[in-house]
C-alpha cells in the first residue's frame, strides 16, 4: 500500500501528515498490523530545490535502517 503526501513541508508538518494517515488507516480502515514500512523522503532546501544529505563520515546518505521503537524493560516484564 502506498501513501503519498504532496507539497513542500517542514519535517514537523511531514511527521504530522504521516501520523494522521496512519491514524486513518488504523481507525477508518481497521488496520491493526504492518510487516514494516519503507518511507522515501525527498530532502529540499525549503524553496523546492533538492539537497543531498551527508553522513557523519561525509559520504552521501541514501539509506537509514531502523529496527522499530525502543522497547522498555517494563514491556518485557509486563509491568
Amino acid at each position: 500500500m502506498q501513501i503519498t503526501i504532496r507539497g513542500e513541508l517542514t519535517m514537523a508538518q511531514l511527521r504530522q501528515a504521516i501520523f494522521e494517515q496512519l491514524i486513518e488507516l488504523e481507525h477508518v480502515h481497521a488496520l491493526a498490523f504492518s510487516q514494516g514500512a519503507t518511507l522515501y523522503v525527498n530532502p529540499s532546501d525549503g524553496r523546492g530545490s533538492p539537497v543531498e544529505l551527508k553522513g557523519k563520515d561525509g559520504r552521501k546518505l541514501s539509506k537509514v535502517f531502523a529496527d522499530g521503537p525502543y522497547r522498555s524493560a517494563a514491556e518485557d516484564y509486563k509491568i
